[in-house]
């Protein structure tokens, strides 16, 4: 998703060790870092030695941490939160109305004092071509992580070709969805525009489908003049 922090565990979940909690300090550290460099310089200019010394850590934990510098933008801990949410909804509740509440929740967890850092991050996935590269590259993990959701609510295959599909057309519709967001000036609500995509890919293109009903209509007047033409049928 959008949240350049770490995400809260779900609800129920043991607290972390010490251990973890260092790792996540030492996440944020770099990534607050990082942000404030590219506010500063721009991101091109901004580079890994110089993250490293603003977060206190060598250039090589930094790469530990994220592969590469595109990661620190774009990796966040939603997805596991994402998941657990999913599979915590009714049985019964419609999988369009499960998918409204959790990315509900999770523009509200990014929400408030973040608010900057998620319009900073969707900017930079629309003017980077190497952030926008990248983030194509990890889709691929988001989607598994929707495919498995979704087989564990239908009991179809994670594999299969058409759970494979949707899970991957969400996540494209939501990269589109950042996309416009940050290209219009970030002037349009983000949950109403994830409500928008959700419609788009629930309902389609309401042209297409009008398109398509009016193609039903030309086949329904062109069947019946050439029933018209053929007259009565003669025994």
């Amino acid at each position: 998703m959008t949240a350049a922090r770490s995400a809260p565990s779900p609800a129920g979940a043991p607290r972390p060790g010490l251990r973890e909690r260092k790792k996540t300090r030492t996440r944020e550290a770099i990534r607050a870092a990082t942000y404030g460099l590219i506010r500063q310089q721009g991101y091109e200019a901004t580079t890994v030695e110089q993250i490293a010394e603003r977060a206190e850590v060598s250039p090589s934990t930094v790469l530990r941490y994220f592969p590469t510098r595109e990661d620190i933008v774009l990796t966040d801990e939603y997805d596991p939160v994402m998941a657990a949410e999913l599979a915590a909804r009714p049985a019964g509740e419609p999988w369009s109305d499960s998918l409204r509440h959790v990315l509900r929740k999770a523009l509200g967890l990014g929400a408030g004092e973040e608010a900057e850092l998620i319009r900073l991050r969707t900017r930079l996935l629309a003017e980077v071509p190497a952030v926008r590269a990248r983030m194509l590259e990890n889709m691929s993990d988001t989607g598994r992580m929707l495919a498995r959701a979704i087989a564990d609510r239908t009991g179809l295959d994670p594999d299969g070709l058409e759970v494979r599909i949707v899970s991957m057309s969400l996540v494209g519709g939501l990269m589109e969805v950042s996309r416009y967001w940050a290209e219009h000036d970030h002037e349009e609500s983000l949950a109403e525009l994830v409500d928008r995509a959700l419609d788009a890919l629930e309902n389609g293109l309401p042209a297409l489908r009008e398109s398509d009903r009016e193609s039903d209509r030309e086949g329904d007047r062109g069947g019946h003049r050439e029933d018209r033409r053929e007259g009565p049928r003669k025994d």
